[in-house]
Protein backbone atom coordinates (compact mmCIF):
# COMPACT_ATOMS: atom_id res chain seq x y z
CA UNK A 1 0.00 0.00 0.00
CA UNK A 2 1.48 3.76 -1.27
CA UNK A 3 2.26 5.92 1.57
CA UNK A 4 -0.30 8.66 2.08
CA UNK A 5 0.37 11.97 -0.36
CA UNK A 6 0.95 15.38 1.82
CA UNK A 7 1.12 18.90 -0.07
CA UNK A 8 2.62 21.57 2.40
CA UNK A 9 2.23 25.09 1.01
CA UNK A 10 2.07 28.79 1.49
CA UNK A 11 -1.43 30.36 1.79
CA UNK A 12 -2.50 33.41 0.37
CA UNK A 13 -3.25 34.75 3.73
CA UNK A 14 0.25 34.12 4.84
CA UNK A 15 -0.01 30.51 6.64
CA UNK A 16 1.86 27.53 6.12
CA UNK A 17 -0.89 24.60 5.75
CA UNK A 18 -0.18 20.24 5.39
CA UNK A 19 -2.66 18.79 3.62
CA UNK A 20 -3.67 15.13 2.55
CA UNK A 21 -2.69 12.99 5.29
CA UNK A 22 -4.53 12.02 8.45
CA UNK A 23 -3.00 9.16 10.15
CA UNK A 24 -1.34 9.30 13.32
CA UNK A 25 2.31 9.01 12.01
CA UNK A 26 2.38 12.35 9.92
CA UNK A 27 0.71 13.92 12.60
CA UNK A 28 3.43 13.60 14.87
CA UNK A 29 6.15 14.30 12.31
CA UNK A 30 4.14 17.58 11.25
CA UNK A 31 3.85 18.24 15.05
CA UNK A 32 7.57 17.60 15.84
CA UNK A 33 8.54 19.76 13.27
CA UNK A 34 6.26 22.55 14.35
CA UNK A 35 2.68 22.53 13.07
CA UNK A 36 0.08 22.99 15.09
CA UNK A 37 -2.74 20.17 14.61
CA UNK A 38 -6.39 21.41 13.61
CA UNK A 39 -9.29 19.52 13.65
CA UNK A 40 -12.86 20.16 12.45
CA UNK A 41 -15.80 19.60 9.88
CA UNK A 42 -12.53 20.05 7.25
CA UNK A 43 -10.92 16.99 9.33
CA UNK A 44 -7.14 16.80 10.41
CA UNK A 45 -5.08 19.49 9.40
CA UNK A 46 -1.81 21.16 10.49
CA UNK A 47 -0.91 24.99 10.11
CA UNK A 48 1.88 27.46 10.59
CA UNK A 49 0.45 30.92 11.87
CA UNK A 50 -0.07 33.79 9.90
CA UNK A 51 2.81 35.88 12.76
CA UNK A 52 5.72 33.40 12.22
CA UNK A 53 8.19 34.69 10.13
CA UNK A 54 9.21 34.11 6.65
CA UNK A 55 12.44 32.48 7.42
CA UNK A 56 10.91 29.88 10.54
CA UNK A 57 8.69 28.51 8.02
CA UNK A 58 10.87 27.55 5.52
CA UNK A 59 12.84 25.91 8.04
CA UNK A 60 9.74 23.98 9.68
CA UNK A 61 7.75 23.01 6.51
CA UNK A 62 11.72 21.79 5.33
CA UNK A 63 12.08 19.74 8.32
CA UNK A 64 9.03 18.73 7.64
CA UNK A 65 9.05 17.37 4.61
CA UNK A 66 12.90 15.99 5.19
CA UNK A 67 11.04 14.01 8.28
CA UNK A 68 8.26 12.74 6.15
CA UNK A 69 9.89 11.40 3.32
CA UNK A 70 12.34 9.55 5.30
CA UNK A 71 9.48 7.77 6.13
CA UNK A 72 8.60 7.04 2.80
CA UNK A 73 5.42 9.61 2.63
CA UNK A 74 5.12 11.57 -0.70
CA UNK A 75 5.50 14.91 -0.07
CA UNK A 76 4.65 18.20 -2.59
CA UNK A 77 6.44 20.97 -0.82
CA UNK A 78 5.93 24.23 -2.33
CA UNK A 79 9.07 25.89 -3.61
CA UNK A 80 9.29 29.33 -1.18
CA UNK A 81 9.18 26.92 1.62
CA UNK A 82 12.19 24.74 0.21
CA UNK A 83 15.76 25.21 1.67
CA UNK A 84 16.99 23.48 -0.68
CA UNK A 85 16.55 26.34 -3.25
CA UNK A 86 18.09 28.98 -0.84
CA UNK A 87 20.27 31.67 -1.75
CA UNK A 88 23.68 29.98 -3.81
CA UNK A 89 26.51 31.37 -6.43
CA UNK A 90 24.19 29.50 -8.54
CA UNK A 91 20.90 30.74 -7.58
CA UNK A 92 21.59 34.42 -5.97
CA UNK A 93 18.26 35.00 -5.73
CA UNK A 94 17.00 31.91 -3.43
CA UNK A 95 13.58 30.90 -4.45
CA UNK A 96 12.85 33.57 -6.67
CA UNK A 97 14.60 31.99 -10.21
CA UNK A 98 12.23 34.06 -12.17
CA UNK A 99 13.90 37.20 -11.20
CA UNK A 100 17.31 35.29 -11.06
CA UNK A 101 16.77 34.77 -14.44
CA UNK A 102 16.28 38.28 -15.59
CA UNK A 103 19.39 39.24 -13.39
CA UNK A 104 21.36 36.84 -15.43
CA UNK A 105 19.31 38.70 -18.67
CA UNK A 106 20.66 41.86 -17.78
CA UNK A 107 24.31 40.97 -17.17
CA UNK A 108 24.09 39.59 -20.73
CA UNK A 109 22.63 42.55 -22.11
CA UNK A 110 25.44 44.80 -20.23
CA UNK A 111 27.88 42.44 -21.63
CA UNK A 112 26.84 42.63 -25.22
CA UNK A 113 29.44 44.16 -27.21
CA UNK A 114 27.73 45.02 -30.51
CA UNK A 115 24.21 45.93 -31.91
CA UNK A 116 24.07 41.92 -32.64
CA UNK A 117 24.81 40.87 -29.25
CA UNK A 118 22.52 43.66 -27.86
CA UNK A 119 19.82 42.81 -29.98
CA UNK A 120 20.03 38.73 -29.55
CA UNK A 121 19.85 39.49 -25.51
CA UNK A 122 16.90 41.73 -25.71
CA UNK A 123 14.77 39.59 -27.81
CA UNK A 124 14.83 37.56 -24.61
CA UNK A 125 12.88 40.57 -23.52
CA UNK A 126 11.04 41.56 -26.48
CA UNK A 127 10.28 38.32 -28.05
CA UNK A 128 6.08 38.86 -28.62
CA UNK A 129 5.07 35.11 -27.29
CA UNK A 130 7.76 34.11 -25.11
CA UNK A 131 10.02 37.40 -23.85
CA UNK A 132 10.09 38.56 -20.63
CA UNK A 133 7.26 41.37 -21.16
CA UNK A 134 4.64 39.02 -22.40
CA UNK A 135 5.05 36.62 -20.04
CA UNK A 136 5.07 39.27 -16.78
CA UNK A 137 1.96 41.27 -18.68
CA UNK A 138 -0.06 37.42 -19.27
CA UNK A 139 1.10 36.93 -15.34
CA UNK A 140 -0.13 39.99 -14.15
CA UNK A 141 -3.55 39.79 -16.13
CA UNK A 142 -4.27 36.49 -14.74
CA UNK A 143 -3.68 37.41 -11.47
CA UNK A 144 -5.84 39.72 -11.64
CA UNK A 145 -8.39 37.10 -12.91
CA UNK A 146 -7.79 35.19 -9.98
CA UNK A 147 -8.33 37.60 -7.23
CA UNK A 148 -11.61 37.91 -9.07
CA UNK A 149 -12.53 34.32 -8.85
CA UNK A 150 -11.45 33.97 -5.13
CA UNK A 151 -13.37 36.99 -4.22
CA UNK A 152 -15.33 39.47 -6.21
CA UNK A 153 -15.35 42.11 -3.60
CA UNK A 154 -11.74 42.36 -4.07
CA UNK A 155 -12.38 43.92 -7.48
CA UNK A 156 -10.57 47.13 -6.82
CA UNK A 157 -7.26 44.94 -6.40
CA UNK A 158 -7.71 42.98 -9.20
CA UNK A 159 -7.92 46.30 -11.35
CA UNK A 160 -4.58 47.13 -10.43
CA UNK A 161 -3.10 44.05 -11.41
CA UNK A 162 -5.59 44.95 -14.58
CA UNK A 163 -4.17 48.24 -15.08
CA UNK A 164 -0.14 46.76 -14.53
CA UNK A 165 -0.43 44.45 -17.32
CA UNK A 166 -1.79 47.50 -19.83
CA UNK A 167 1.34 49.38 -18.78
CA UNK A 168 3.38 46.56 -19.50
CA UNK A 169 1.33 46.24 -23.04
CA UNK A 170 2.07 49.98 -23.22
CA UNK A 171 5.95 49.43 -23.19
CA UNK A 172 5.77 46.12 -25.85
CA UNK A 173 3.97 48.46 -27.89
CA UNK A 174 6.43 51.38 -27.54
CA UNK A 175 9.35 49.08 -28.27
CA UNK A 176 8.02 47.32 -31.68
CA UNK A 177 10.67 46.56 -34.16
CA UNK A 178 13.86 47.59 -31.50
CA UNK A 179 15.36 44.80 -32.01
CA UNK A 180 15.77 45.22 -36.01
CA UNK A 181 17.00 49.03 -34.82
CA UNK A 182 19.43 47.40 -32.23
CA UNK A 183 21.38 45.43 -35.05
CA UNK A 184 22.41 48.88 -36.83
CA UNK A 185 23.42 50.40 -33.50
CA UNK A 186 27.15 49.40 -33.82
CA UNK A 187 27.08 49.94 -37.58
CA UNK A 188 26.08 53.13 -37.82
CA UNK A 189 29.20 54.47 -35.55
CA UNK A 190 31.44 52.52 -37.64
CA UNK A 191 30.03 54.24 -40.42
CA UNK A 192 30.81 57.80 -39.32
CA UNK A 193 34.34 56.64 -37.73
CA UNK A 194 35.41 55.84 -41.46
CA UNK A 195 33.74 58.42 -43.19
CA UNK A 196 35.41 61.05 -40.92
CA UNK A 197 38.86 58.58 -41.73
CA UNK A 198 38.63 59.18 -45.36
CA UNK A 199 37.66 62.09 -45.77
CA UNK A 200 40.56 65.06 -45.26
CA UNK A 201 38.88 67.69 -42.45
CA UNK A 202 38.14 71.21 -44.63
CA UNK A 203 40.72 73.97 -43.53
CA UNK A 204 39.54 76.13 -41.28
CA UNK A 205 38.67 79.67 -42.16
CA UNK A 206 41.66 81.02 -40.32
CA UNK A 207 44.00 78.58 -41.75
CA UNK A 208 42.81 79.75 -45.06
CA UNK A 209 42.72 83.59 -44.49
CA UNK A 210 46.75 82.72 -43.17
CA UNK A 211 47.48 81.04 -46.46
CA UNK A 212 49.98 83.08 -48.88
CA UNK A 213 48.97 82.95 -52.19
CA UNK A 214 51.57 82.09 -55.43
CA UNK A 215 51.80 85.21 -56.86
CA UNK A 216 52.62 87.30 -53.45
CA UNK A 217 55.63 84.80 -53.06
CA UNK A 218 56.69 85.78 -56.90
CA UNK A 219 56.19 89.43 -56.20
CA UNK A 220 58.21 88.87 -52.93
CA UNK A 221 60.94 87.60 -54.72
CA UNK A 222 61.50 89.94 -57.56
CA UNK A 223 61.39 92.61 -55.57
CA UNK A 224 64.41 91.41 -53.42
CA UNK A 225 66.25 90.82 -56.75
CA UNK A 226 65.39 94.41 -58.41
CA UNK A 227 63.66 93.08 -61.42
CA UNK A 228 60.03 93.39 -62.56
CA UNK A 229 57.64 90.96 -61.46
CA UNK A 230 55.97 89.12 -63.83
CA UNK A 231 52.58 90.88 -63.30
CA UNK A 232 54.06 93.88 -64.99
CA UNK A 233 54.39 95.83 -62.01
CA UNK A 234 58.38 98.17 -62.08
CA UNK A 235 60.23 97.14 -58.86
CA UNK A 236 61.98 100.27 -58.17
CA UNK A 237 65.77 99.78 -57.84
CA UNK A 238 68.25 101.44 -55.17
CA UNK A 239 69.32 104.89 -56.11
CA UNK A 240 72.97 105.20 -58.40
CA UNK A 241 75.92 107.21 -57.07
CA UNK A 242 76.96 109.07 -60.35
CA UNK A 243 80.49 108.97 -61.39
CA UNK A 244 82.69 111.77 -61.59
CA UNK A 245 83.14 113.56 -64.97
CA UNK A 246 86.65 114.35 -66.98
CA UNK A 247 87.78 116.80 -68.15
Amino acid sequence: MSAPYITISAEPSGSVSAKGASDDLSATFLKHAGFQQIEDWYGRRHRLATTTPQAERVAIASHAAEMLRAARYSVDLDPDLDTSRSTSPANPLGPYTAGAEVLRLTDQIRAAENGAGLAQAVDHLLHPEHGVLERLREALETAGEQITDLDDEAYALADRFGFAAEFVSAAQSELVGAGRELHRVNDSRQDHAGAQTQSPAPPDARSAALATSPAAERAKASSALGTPSPEGGTAVGAPQVASPRTR
